[in-house]
Formats: structure tokens, sequence, C-alpha cells
């Protein structure tokens, strides 16, 4: 049902004024019916919001430094042996996972293989923890590697590929805010992935 839109208060007054005047029986006569009280609206408390500024400007520096540390990962995996530790450390990536990356990069390199195409990351949910010696945040996002395919370098054939169950995974990330290493500042670090159950 379409509602139409209540008069504003002047033109609400202008109305009743208009029909007081006409030639209707009721009109000139006193109103007699007691004046009703207004009733206000019942002011709703505002919904406190899920994370402070600070935790919110963590998540958003987060995620991004999470695109960054992925993308790098893709870059690393598509052209294998000029992938270094550095270009990957930079971009983010930390230990443990930095160590897994590596030697996937190795298994590629050593196989004459690399990968083509892209992830596309949809961050889907988050947690975070500012109090401790880490501040950590939680990101839970769905991959879609439905672009991506592992080609031989030689040829550019595809691999020929075992059973999977689909190119869209969700998995949880957990990224920290760790001190200098070397030459990279203090930053948000990739340190985990892992697959979790759920479909996206």
């Amino acid at each position: 049902m379409i509602r139409r839109p209540l008069l504003p208060a002047a033109a609400l007054c202008a109305t009743l004024a208009l029909t007081a005047c006409n030639h209707s029986p009721e009109a000139g006569r006193p109103d007699t019916t007691p004046p009703s009280t207004p009733t206000s609206a019942t002011p709703t408390a505002s919904a406190t919001p899920k994370y402070t500024a600070e935790e919110e400007a963590a998540i958003a520096a987060a995620k991004a430094r999470y695109v960054a540390a992925r993308t790098a990962v893709m870059v690393a995996l598509r052209n294998p042996r000029k992938a270094t530790r550095a270009a990957l450390l930079q971009a983010g990536n930390g230990d443990p996972w930095l160590i897994s990356i590596l030697g996937e990069v190795k298994f590629q390199t050593d196989h004459g293989w690399h990968l083509t195409g892209d992830v596309k990351i949809t961050p889907l949910s988050q947690a975070v923890k500012l109090d401790g010696e880490r501040p950590q945040v939680d990101l839970v996002s769905c991959l879609d590697a439905s672009t991506v395919s592992t080609k031989y370098e030689a040829t550019g054939k595809p691999v020929p590929a075992g059973k999977n169950d689909g190119p869209r995974h969700k998995v949880q990330a957990r990224l920290v805010y760790a001190p200098p290493t070397g030459k990279v500042a203090k930053m948000w670090f990739l340190i985990e992935e892992k697959r979790v159950a759920g479909k996206c």
C-alpha cells in the first residue's frame, strides 16, 4: 500500500482553517471535545557501534594489508623464478604464513609451473583485539579462484588438476601489528590463513 506523505504543520493548519470557513453545518460551532494529549514517539536508543574508532581504523588497515599481501603472493606465484622473500615481506606477508608461501614458490619453480589469473577476495566478517603485546585482527573472507589455473612454464598448457571442491573457499586470516623486521616498518602482517567451514 502506498502511503501519502504527511502534510507539514503549516499546510495542515491552513487546511483546517479552510474547512472551518466553508458552509459546513459544523463551521463556527465551538469544539467541546477535550484536546487530546499529543503523543510523542518514544526515543529509541541509538545503536551502540560495535567497534571504537581505533578498532575501526585497525580493521580497515588490516583489510588493506591483507589484500596487498595476497596480491603479492599471486604476483610471486605467477612468476615464481623471480619471486623474493623481501618483496613478499614488504607487502605484509609474515611468518609462519610467509614460510608456507616460500615453500609453494619453490615447489612451483622446481616443477616448472606458474599460476595465471587472480583471486577475488570478499571480506565477510572480522574480529579485533588491540590490547596485548601484538594487536590482532581476524578476517573471515571468501576467496574466489575461478580464474586461477596452474600452467607449465615451457608450454603454457594447463597442469592436470586432481579432484577439488570448487574454486570458492571460505578462509580465516590472522593479521598482527608487528614491530620492524629489518627494513620493514611496524605494520600489519598476514601470519596465518586457514580454510573454515561454510559456504561463500
